[in-house]
């Protein structure tokens, strides 16, 4: 009984502990390592008395006939959960000895039900002692320096978010600020019905648009033009994908990309009506642009495939953040497009949304004309611009910065965001929050403090899995009582247990010994004597057959 209380006094240990830890944060697992020990120590001091009791009925057990081979599964029983398996089977359950049994296999799995299935850490919100800040921008004014030219004031590029279209424009991008779960701006579209495969035929004169006096007094001949172009049928195709064909029919150069502004590049004048095809609605967009790009290879436009045509656009608009943890909301700025004749648009961003679904209210965000003019202008450079292959090259090359008159811009890129197979949404995506992380982080922001909630590891406690090892320790004390009780009148044989001296002090007698050895009769033999013969244990006389 001495072990059964120790194993008491080790489960009430580990109960306690798991009160004291109960939903509180995990800051180490000494406690737990405490916990884990006690629900040891209680596993073997249930296992000793039980062996110990389970051992005492093997020789209350032969007080009356019964065969030889119960001494061999008795003894196994009280020495390990194979023998205590054979007993059950043995017994099926409908004696003493089968519950004792039953105990020792059971209890292998106690230390399961002490820690790895009780404890379990999770994480949880929490309020900060420490108020949270945030930044918000209501009017985005960066600070520019004054450049004047012939005493008139120039434009100069937003040298902030000039880096960020730097990185996104000819690289993979920057790695973002996350707030909450993201922000995601407007997805882009496929524009692929845009394009019509055609055939073009026109005069080649390459000097028609050009400054200068050269004088060209032969005509031009008569050429084809075969690969997908955008408004097909108009005055001015703009071809979009496609590939040289040399004089001998061999391929040529190969038009691999192309990006194409909906808006002149210098004065906004606006193409298919306002400058966009899917976002009609979005007024003062910072760049609505076509992306086409050949469906991975050059084999692809050689083959006629059609490219990946996509619209993606950038605008204005008020991102809200909420202090629990969701996708975040964007409201655009959305109005109907005013025609207008002149070449300067001098109007303010101004988002005045008034209040929203959610009850907030939209007002007072923007920008200043010119503010929002630096921004555009970063998009110059490559918007538009092309990526083509070199028939004897491996290596494409970007021609870039096409507004400029003289030799063209050409760079080599180590990776092509706009290139398929890339995925252009995610990067436009991405191109987006880093743009507005810049806004929100502007000189002018402010910092907005309110309740910080932080995530913390807490530890959890269920308690419906510490009933299978109290079970087994009550049925444990019902087990050794009871074997107490039962064996409470074998006085005249002694408390024996486990012990093997009974085997030494009552030995079978000679002719049985010869009858069951091995070696007389063979193992098989031997076995199934032991099955057939029936033996008694008595105190005063040994044992008998």
């Amino acid at each position: 009984m001495v072990c059964w209380l120790v194993s008491a006094l080790c489960m009430t240990a580990v109960v306690t502990i798991y009160f004291h830890v109960q939903n509180r944060p995990f800051q180490n697992n000494n406690l737990l390592t405490y916990a884990d020990t006690f629900g040891k120590v209680a596993s073997a001091a249930l296992i000793v008395p039980t062996s110990e009791a389970l051992g005492q009925l093997k020789w209350n057990w032969f007080y009356n006939s019964r065969a030889v081979l119960d001494f061999e599964i008795f003894d196994k029983a009280s020495r390990g959960p194979w023998g205590a398996i054979m007993l059950l089977f043995r017994k099926r359950g409908r004696s003493l000895a089968a519950l004792g049994a039953l105990l020792i296999v059971l209890l292998l799995a106690i230390d399961t039900f002490f820690l790895s299935q009780v404890v379990v850490l999770s994480d949880r919100w929490y309020l900060d002692s420490e108020a949270g800040t945030l930044p918000l921008t209501v009017q985005y004014e960066p600070n520019l320096p004054k450049v004047y030219r012939e005493r008139a004031n120039m434009n100069v590029q937003d040298i902030d978010i000039a880096r960020v279209i730097e990185r996104f424009a000819y690289d993979n991008g920057t790695q973002p600020v996350l707030y909450a779960n993201g922000t995601r701006p407007g997805i882009p579209l496929d524009v692929g019905s845009e394009l019509t495969y055609a055939c073009l035929a026109g005069t080649m004169d390459w000097t028609s648009d050009l400054d200068g006096g050269y004088n060209v007094k032969d005509d031009y001949k008569n050429g084809a033009m075969c690969g997908y172009f955008l408004n097909v049928t108009s005055h001015r195709p703009v071809l979009m994908s496609d590939y040289q064909v040399n004089a001998d029919g061999t391929a040529g150069d190969t038009l691999l990309m192309h990006t194409l502004p909906l808006t002149m590049i210098f004065d906004y004048f606006p193409f298919y009506g306002n400058g966009s095809i899917n976002f009609k609605s979005l007024r003062d967009t910072i760049a609505d642009v076509l992306i086409v790009s050949a469906n991975g290879s050059t084999s692809s436009v050689h083959q006629g495939t059609p490219p990946v045509a996509q619209e993606c656009v950038l605008s204005w608009c008020v991102k809200t953040i909420r202090s629990t943890p969701s996708t975040l909301d964007s409201f655009s700025f959305q109005t109907a497009y005013e025609n207008g004749t002149d070449n300067y648009y001098l109007q303010n961003i101004s988002i005045d949304l008034g209040k929203t679904p959610s009850g907030r209210t939209i007002s007072g965000f923007g920008t200043l004309n010119s503010s929002a003019s630096t921004i555009y202008q970063g998009f110059q450079n490559i918007f538009p611009a092309f990526t083509t292959l070199r028939s004897n090259s491996t290596v494409p090359v970007m021609r870039w910065k096409t507004w400029d008159k003289g030799p063209p811009w050409n760079r080599v890129l180590d990776f092509n965001p706009w290139l398929a197979p890339n995925n252009v949404t995610r990067h436009m995506e991405r191109f987006a929050t880093a743009m507005t992380n810049v806004i929100r982080t502007a000189p002018r922001k402010i910092m907005l403090s309110g309740d910080a909630f932080s995530t913390e590891t807490f530890t959890r406690i269920r308690w419906p899995w510490l009933a299978f090892p109290f079970a087994l320790l009550l049925l444990s004390l019902i087990f050794l009582v009871s074997t107490i009780i039962k064996t409470s009148n074998d006085g005249a044989m002694g408390t024996w247990k486990t012990s093997a001296m009974p085997t030494l002090i009552y030995s079978l007698s000679p002719d049985l010994q010869r009858e069951l050895s091995p070696s007389q009769i063979g193992a098989s033999a031997s076995k199934e004597g032991a099955t057939k013969v029936r033996i008694k244990l008595l105190p005063d006389r040994g044992w008998r057959v």
